[in-house]
């Protein structure tokens, strides 16, 4: 397996569990990933959020995709660090992409920005119940 193939799963599978941390608590929440490609795996969200703060003290993440099948599924794991992304043309994608973004931005409070942001480098690993007492043998691809 390559990153060819973990961008296809996560593309065909783009419910996202992002854990990040908040000091020393863990934080998990579910994401719709906007799309991913040869240059990252790309998200947004608003500034007021408690994500948006979170990755801004500390870009580590860790990335959960899953597709439900027999016994517990496959998932794809990724760890990196996110990066955010101030780019007109790309936030003019996304209001094509997502319309009900920009409904949700003139719902925010005054100050809210939009917040862009993609995890480029890492590394990644597939998981099925075939590797369950074994994840640390589980062929990691980096990106």
């Amino acid at each position: 397996m390559d990153i060819a193939d973990c961008l296809k799963f996560a593309n065909e599978n783009p419910v996202t569990y992002i854990a990040t941390a908040q000091g020393d608590q863990p934080r998990v929440r579910a994401f719709a990933m906007w799309f991913a490609d040869k240059t990252g795996f790309y998200y947004h969200t608003g500034t007021p959020k408690a994500i948006y703060q979170q990755l801004k003290m500390n870009p580590k993440v860790e990335l959960c995709f899953y597709k439900p099948g027999d016994g517990a599924g496959i998932m794809m794991r990724v760890t990196g660090k996110v990066e955010f992304i101030e780019d007109a043309t790309l936030q003019e994608r996304l209001f094509v992409d997502r319309p009900w973004v920009m409904d949700l931005m003139k719902a925010a409070p005054e100050n809210a920005r939009l917040a862009m942001f993609r995890v480029v480098h890492g590394e990644a690993y597939f998981w099925t119940m075939a590797d369950n007492m074994r994840e640390g043998d589980a062929p990691r691809i980096k990106f």
